[in-house]
């Protein structure tokens, strides 16, 4: 077990079927766990909570300890992994999902091993608020709790999505599920709606838009790096995610100016992982390309 986990990634772990515009791919490793602990592995030492079954590939772990992702929280069961197959439009933007089949999700329970436990960022991944609850019951006293969620939990389970907004430091969230959880339809009363809810930091995804960061400090915009040639959209949120907390947990620091600062580096690193399927583009990825973009970005920003 590793023993300096900075930072915890809790989520899914999915073996999809992805057809873009340009290609189709079977069985390529996806999930929320992969995509933001990858983008984090830059910057910080990451441990993966999730599940899989006896079908998930020895090339997934080796790309995992490629990366230098720790996998003690890993679960592995009998059964089938996670698996999502979808479609992309010509504009790389809208999707058809054709299947989910939770297989050994569906009774995932997060369990921390005891080194990841006093880590001080964590991520908890679009997985049902009772399982966020549950994580959260095992941590101690972490800098920065972030959540993400979706429409599906802001319909069924309220009471519980509550209970997490009210105990993270931040919450992330795309605009419709913004309007959806807060009965608003502006977005900056939206994120002012969410704040009240206990949150220190809202941040509201805009996809190929970018973000917006929003707090009782003020408004920041997060633009979006603008990507020639889009591959493989898919877990782009996840990569924002992970490479925010990954800079940030790199800095230590959960200031206004340290939040603003690492969320640019999750915009710049989820535009690396577009470019290819899967966490193919990673593969191959140093600090300094990162810091590359990075500066291409304030540059276009500058005026």
């Amino acid at each position: 077990m590793s023993t300096n986990i900075q930072l915890v990634v809790v989520g899914s772990v999915a073996l999809d079927n992805i057809e873009t515009p340009f290609e189709r791919r079977e069985g390529v490793l996806g999930g929320s766990v992969s995509y933001a602990c990858a983008a984090a592995s830059f910057f910080t030492k990451v441990g993966a909570v999730g599940i899989v079954g006896d079908d998930f590939p020895a090339s997934a772990i080796e790309t995992y300890g490629q990366l230098g992702v720790d996998l003690s929280g890993l679960q592995r069961v009998s059964g089938k992994t996670f698996k999502w197959s979808g479609v992309y439009e010509e504009d790389m933007i809208n999707r058809q999902t054709l299947s989910t089949e939770l297989n050994v999700f569906e009774h995932f329970s997060p369990e921390l091993p005891e080194s990841y436990r006093g880590a001080p960022f964590l991520l908890l991944g679009n997985i049902s608020p009772e399982l966020q609850l549950h994580v959260l019951s095992q941590v101690r006293s972490p800098k920065l709790v972030v959540a993400d969620t979706m429409d599906l939990w802001i319909n069924v389970a309220r009471t519980p999505l509550m209970d997490v907004i009210a105990k993270a430091d931040m919450l992330t969230l795309n605009d419709s599920e913004a309007r959806m959880l807060t009965g608003e339809y502006n977005i900056r009363k939206c994120a002012e709606s969410i704040l009240e809810m206990g949150p220190r930091y809202v941040v509201i995804k805009k996809g190929e838009h970018g973000a917006i960061l929003v707090s009782g400090q003020g408004i920041f915009i997060i633009p979006a790096y603008p990507v020639e040639n889009v591959q493989d959209p898919t877990g782009a949120g996840d990569s924002f995610a992970g490479g925010f907390l990954g800079a940030l947990a790199r800095d230590g620091e959960t200031d206004e100016k340290a939040v603003r600062r690492a969320l640019l580096y999750g915009t710049v690193v989820a535009s690396v992982g577009v470019q290819q399927f899967s966490l193919e583009a990673f593969e191959n990825l140093r600090l300094t390309n990162i810091e590359n973009r990075l500066q291409e970005l304030k540059g276009m920003m500058s005026v």
